[in-house]
């Protein structure tokens, strides 16, 4: 008998699933994709996208991510490689505690975390001053 191998739109069973925080509305299927404005640095065509394996950055993603959409989380699977995020891993955290990711590759969206808790909000207005800070001393995401 004769087995094949097809490629499916449908979730991989007991693969790792990442998280992405977005403020764009997306539904089951949709590709998350490089070439829209960033949310950091100079505001750019984005030539990375990024992922998390901890639900917490992702939070992060979604309360710092700019525009007036709703703050949202999604389970995403990488459609090819990922690599640790430079901004946060050689910069911040040596040895990725964070678990932060990006791609030149689309990401799938497989699910949405309906139920989570954001940071206090007088430490996300903290996070935002400080890359204020960045941005007027003219320190740019590696990501840009």
């Amino acid at each position: 008998m004769e087995s094949s191998k097809e490629a499916t739109a449908a979730p991989t069973p007991f693969k790792q699933t990442y998280f992405h925080g977005s403020k764009a509305d997306l539904m089951l299927g949709d590709l998350i994709e490089v070439g829209y404005s960033s949310n950091f640095g100079k505001r750019k065509s984005a030539k990375y996208i990024l992922l998390s394996a901890t639900l917490d950055a992702a939070i992060w993603g979604a309360e710092l991510a700019l525009g007036e959409g709703e703050e949202r989380i999604y389970l995403v699977e990488p459609t090819g490689e990922i690599e640790d995020d430079p901004d946060l891993t050689d910069k911040k955290f040596p040895g990725n505690p964070t678990k932060s990711y990006r791609s030149v590759h689309p990401f799938r969206v497989v699910g949405e975390v309906s139920l989570w808790k954001g940071h206090p909000l007088d430490q996300v207005n903290q996070m935002k001053e400080h890359l204020k800070k960045l941005r007027d001393e003219g320190i740019d995401s590696l990501n840009d």
